[in-house]
């Protein structure tokens, strides 16, 4: 198993250890869990794409493993009132629909590549989800009963939206030939 290989699969291990220490309050452990874990994401890829290490397992894990951290995340949100269900139902909806229109173009023989809103996307969940989980922070009111959590939350959603609008619009041509 190669370097970037074991970096996500270090991935896969950290995310329950990251969700018991979340769930039994340990948020600043968490955190750090969740950013190692994070960072072995952004790892991997560089690592592959530079020294030519790109495998059938890495191109499989790699997004299945970003995946999971991130709603295991989502889904304590919702279990400790921080996150509305539907909020995580938009963001869940946009990865289904996004890894289907990837597999549809994959069947023409066209890769796509992951856009710069997607990117964008992913740095404000993280960062979102990291504030999240410091309650001095998350809990901070900005206006009315709004909170930096409320924020976050928001910022998630909304970029997401975003974001696989921007793959549906960009790729619709891959359903020119069934409708």
């Amino acid at each position: 198993m190669n370097l970037p290989n074991k970096l996500t699969t270090l991935r896969v291990i950290l995310i329950p250890v990251f969700m018991v220490l979340l769930l039994t309050g340990r948020n600043y452990w968490a955190l750090a869990v969740f950013i190692i874990a994070s960072l072995t994401d952004f790892l991997d890829g560089q690592i592959a794409r530079k020294h030519n290490l790109v495998t059938n397992f890495g191109k499989f894990m790699d997004p299945l493993a970003d995946k999971l951290l991130v709603f295991s995340a989502l889904l304590i949100f919702i279990q400790t009132g921080q996150m509305a269900a539907w909020a995580v139902m938009i963001v869940l909806t946009r990865e289904f629909a996004v890894s289907g229109l990837r597999m549809l173009a994959a069947s023409d023989g066209r890769v796509m590549a992951a856009g710069w809103s997607g990117k964008i996307k992913t740095t404000c969940t993280d960062i979102g989800i990291c504030a999240m989980m410091v309650p001095p922070v998350a809990g901070v009111v900005l206006f009315g009963s709004f909170t930096i959590n409320d924020l976050c939350v928001w910022i998630i959603v909304l970029t997401t939206l975003y974001s696989g609008a921007e793959y549906f619009i960009k790729n619709r041509d891959v359903f020119s030939g069934g409708m």
